[in-house]
């Protein structure tokens, strides 16, 4: 087991462990050479024995390295020593979007628009480079204190799909918020990122995802099979156009939804600019 204090690649110090999720623990750490806070992420051990899961993850994390945008977090080294393998990142002081969205429920129509804008505009950065997320989901989205937004996990799922079925760990917090076509098996693309950030826009102006089941399984075959409920229904005074744009964001069918991130962020700006002058 990994314990605070200790010293990786004689540079990075780890502090006091901030959080876990399905491949890594998340430790607060220094850069003693920069004197600098860094989020350190280091691999459960499982991970760490598998050659192929290793190629991938480190073909991703240098993928996701060559991001520069404001709303992305950056990633700024990864590293293996005594079997541990590790990514650098930049350390976000904040609550992620899930936390906020459980503690206060939905959010301010304004506020969420804003949101979800910033995240398609650091989406779109990542699309342009070909790099996509696969993994949108609001446990992946921060909001700083200040009230910025950044998004981190670029790519990291691609590299831990495969080994999802090997290693066991259950990717129930993402399928939530999976397209139909990861749902049906398929590959994730530009359009899939479109309709997870659909989703995580629909859970913050109802409080609440549009699909619940007893299993991972039960909850990809809704969002392949059944309707999402309008949000217009659970939110008394839901803008008609915001209610338009989210609604095109989800299409089950491809050739409906937003063809590209673009498109979303830019009808989602046009939204705001109204909202604004009203």
């Amino acid at each position: 087991m990994i314990e605070s204090g200790r010293l990786l690649g004689n540079r990075y110090r780890l502090g006091e462990k901030v959080g876990e999720g399905g491949m890594a623990r998340v430790f607060r750490g220094m850069d003693m050479k920069l004197n600098r806070p860094v989020a350190v992420k280091v691999l459960y051990e499982q991970f760490g024995a598998d050659p192929e899961f290793l190629r991938r993850f480190k073909q991703e994390a240098k993928a996701a390295a060559k991001l520069s945008h404001p709303s992305i977090v950056n990633v700024y080294d990864e590293g293996e020593e005594d079997n541990i393998h590790y990514i650098i990142m930049e350390f976000v002081e904040g609550y992620t979007l899930k936390d906020i969205i459980l503690r206060e429920g939905r959010l301010r129509q304004i506020d969420a628009a804003q949101v979800v804008y910033l995240v398609c505009d650091a989406l779109a950065s990542a699309h342009s480079q070909n790099i996509v997320h696969r993994d949108i989901k609001p446990q992946n989205i921060i909001i700083t204190p200040e009230g910025r937004v950044k998004v981190t996990d670029f790519g990291i799922a691609r590299a831990v799909s495969d080994a999802t079925i090997t290693h066991g760990r259950s990717l129930l917090g993402s399928v939530y918020y999976s397209s139909p076509e990861q749902a049906r098996g398929g590959s994730a693309d530009r359009q899939s990122d479109i309709y997870s950030l659909g989703i995580v826009f629909y859970e913050m102006l109802t409080g609440t995802v549009p699909f619940y089941g007893e299993s991972p399984i039960s909850v990809a075959l809704k969002h392949l099979q059944e309707d999402i409920i309008p949000p217009g229904k659970l939110v008394p005074g839901l803008s008609p156009g915001l209610g338009k744009i989210l609604k095109k964001a989800v299409q089950k069918d491809l050739n409906l939804r937003y063809s590209n991130i673009v498109q979303f962020r830019d009808d989602l700006d046009g939204w705001l600019k109204n909202a604004e002058r009203s």
